[in-house]
């Protein structure tokens, strides 16, 4: 119990980790690549987590990574710390599949209940994770099976030890605010474009902004980056607030419910760019329950025409980046 007078520090796990990561490669670049975080964005949560304790837990020049002493006395109680989380995590998980969600997009909530539905007495546990933060939760048994855009770095950095499997191609749309619903076609650059993403200099830029960094250079434009500000409700209140002679690149999961609340939507003109988005597993996960799970949901990607590359208003180039690893997995490969 905390006495009158004294402070309660409640220490984030996801920060703990982070740490012991930097002490055993005393290197950031190689810790984030372990991580599959950005090196600024590590840098940032080490310095949240030595503000936390007060105190410095590393030091750090333009060439060298070294542990304070308060650093190496941390480090140990860091491990078994994170060594209890594991176990408990592994106890509760005995029965059972896990499952993370891109925030409140559909596509793994489709997938849930579709498993639920059919497995009704398997119990499912759900997380909510960006793809980059799932792939490493998937590699370190936290997650059994992961719905993400698999990117070229994540193939570099970790080349072995999980499988993927493509799942759904998801068109982004344009959505303005107004209430005349549905308009067939819009153009890229008929307004201003805005977009509910994190710049590559916010720190938190994940596998989301690479994507959208590469359809600017294809459009050859600016985007006006917006942030992710979390829950879906807070992105429809600014797209209501928002001057009519702008428009937003949405998933057209998000873009249908906009259209529920009376705004625009519009298949893009030029091209159609899709999202891609895949299962993900360990390689050596041979439980029936995550087999069941990744049979539902290649079963409802077939069931609801997912991997169509002809969703759009009229017949336009299909686009994805040049690198994309999805392009292996479509047949015919358009462009």
């Amino acid at each position: 119990m905390t006495r009158p007078g004294e402070s309660q520090m409640e220490l984030d796990l996801r920060l703990v980790r982070y740490f012991v990561a930097v002490a055993d490669e005393l290197h950031f670049g190689r810790a984030a690549a372990q991580l599959y975080v950005s090196q600024p964005a590590l840098s940032k949560q080490i310095r949240k987590l030595e503000d936390q304790l007060g105190e410095a837990l590393l030091v750090r020049d333009s060439r060298h990574v070294t542990l304070t002493a308060r650093g190496q006395q941390f480090l140990g109680d860091a491990r078994r710390l994170l060594a209890l989380a594991e176990s408990m995590t592994q106890r509760s998980a005995s029965k059972g599949v896990s499952i993370a969600h891109v925030f409140e997009l559909s596509t793994s909530r489709l997938v849930a209940d579709a498993f639920t539905s059919s497995e009704p007495d398997v119990p499912l546990r759900e997380h909510a994770m960006d793809s980059i933060t799932q792939l490493g939760a998937l590699l370190h048994g936290r997650l059994d099976v992961a719905i993400l855009r698999v990117t070229p770095r994540m193939l570099l950095a970790q080349p072995s030890g999980w499988r993927h499997r493509l799942l759904r191609l998801e068109p982004l749309v344009l959505v303005a605010p107004g209430d005349d619903g549905r308009r067939p076609t819009a153009s890229f650059h008929d307004r201003p474009l805005h977009v509910f993403g994190d710049p590559p200099d916010s720190g938190t830029y994940n596998a989301h902004g690479q994507y959208l960094t590469a359809l600017e250079d294809r459009l050859g434009l600016e985007m006006r980056w917006l942030g992710t500000p979390g829950a879906f409700s807070f992105c429809v209140a600014h797209v209501q607030r928002a001057a009519e002679d702008v428009h937003y690149l949405e998933f057209l999961s998000y873009a249908e419910k906009y259209v529920e609340v009376g705004m625009q939507m519009s298949w893009p003109r030029e091209i159609q760019p899709y999202y891609p988005w895949s299962l993900a597993w360990r390689a050596d996960d041979v439980a029936p329950t995550t087999t069941r799970l990744i049979d539902v949901a290649l079963g409802l990607a077939q069931e609801r025409s997912w991997l169509s590359m002809d969703q759009g208003a009229t017949p336009v180039p299909a686009w994805m980046p040049d690198d994309e690893p999805a392009w292996r997995e479509v047949t015919p490969r358009r462009r």
